[in-house]
């Protein structure tokens, strides 16, 4: 009867100097465990110092070992699926270079697996890495539950075992810049966590930097969901709509004429700045009807109702005549009043 076969996937950066421990701290732990076959594939993913001759080293002297070399460095998630094309496994268990994420504790992610979960995270009671680092872990878990669907109680990590037709459909993206987190999430139905102990780091900085992390956030959510392409489009739409407006104002503020025709009973103010303060107004009075007459008439001869520049011409009682005649208007645009003594 054949063994069931586990599959580890190592990205490796500057590791020339932890590696080899790592990989020991595997064997030994899987040593325990004889009824599984495995294979490590270890992927150095351009690193700049001597990492490619350790890991090709560790392939010489162990059979089980397997060296995928970059060409450059694609960044960690790129050396992920350059790995998962090498996997012959049942299960694949994904951990990192430097000693952080233990070996020895695998076993608690592959048991778990096989329990009938799709994928298995580690779960870290206490993270030994600096605030950046933690700030950013509670970033990306936020933009991954948003983008993404991933549970708010589901911790995701870069120590996980997940089962082997989770790694094939993620396979099956075609595209560069991969987000694995991303690509392991759209074929997974059941999930959860394990606590596992989260160790310091051997030697070293991590090599992710604000640039790096901010990259490889972007083209996770940038390729891996429709949420910024529905965003974008209703900020399109909001922006379209607000310039319409804005437009449509600026037209009614600055072309035409408002004409205001009315008779009006007493002083009237109007506010102006409702309509616009860089229209041209025009205020335009009315004929009289028969019932104002004696109201005009009135102060008129009381001095109320001023008629300087309105009337031009004044004329007593007896030369209603010649009033009449000038009020036809052959003589012009005239504005008659009569004077009574």
């Amino acid at each position: 009867m054949n063994k069931p076969m586990l599959s580890f996937v190592i990205p490796c950066y500057r590791s020339e100097h932890t590696i080899g421990a790592v990989v020991k701290e595997l064997t030994d732990t899987l040593s325990t465990r004889p009824e599984y076959e495995y294979e490590i594939v270890l992927v150095n993913d351009g690193s700049p110092d001597n990492t490619a001759g350790a890991l090709e080293a560790l392939a010489r002297q162990t059979p089980r070992v397997v060296f995928v070399d970059l060409s450059r460095n694609f960044g960690q998630h790129s050396a992920l699926m350059a790995g998962f094309h090498q996997v012959k496994g049942d299960i694949v268990i994904c951990l990192d270079d430097d000693g952080q994420t233990p070996a020895c504790e695998c076993f608690k992610l592959i048991d778990k697996v096989e329990e009938g979960y799709d994928i298995v995270f580690a779960e870290y009671p206490e993270r030994r890495q600096n605030w950046f680092r933690n700030l950013g872990s509670r970033f990306n878990a936020a933009c991954n539950h948003f983008f993404f669907g991933q549970p708010r109680e589901l911790k995701a990590n870069s120590y996980y075992a997940c089962r082997r037709f989770v790694v094939d459909a993620a396979l099956q993206y075609p595209n560069p810049f991969p987000y694995v987190t991303g690509l392991l999430f759209q074929s997974v139905s059941r999930y959860c966590n394990v606590p596992v102990n989260h160790r310091a780091r051997m030697e070293g900085r991590s090599g992710y930097s604000l640039k790096k992390l901010v990259s490889l956030w972007f083209n996770g959510v940038t390729s891996f969901s429709i949420k910024p392409l529905r965003f974008a489009t209703y900020f399109g739409f909001f922006v379209a709509a607000f310039g319409f407006i804005f437009a449509l104002v600026t037209i009614i503020r600055k072309l035409g004429t408002f004409v205001e025709f009315s008779v009006f009973g007493k002083e009237t103010t109007a506010d102006w700045s409702i309509i616009g303060d860089r229209k041209e107004l025009n205020i335009l009075g009315s004929h009289l009807s028969p019932y104002a007459y004696p109201f005009v008439i009135e102060n008129m001869l009381k001095g109320n109702l001023k008629t300087d520049g309105v009337v031009s011409h004044i004329f007593k009682i007896e030369e209603w005549e010649k009033a009449f005649d000038y009020a036809t208007g052959k003589y012009g645009d005239f504005k008659v009043a009569f004077q009574f003594d």
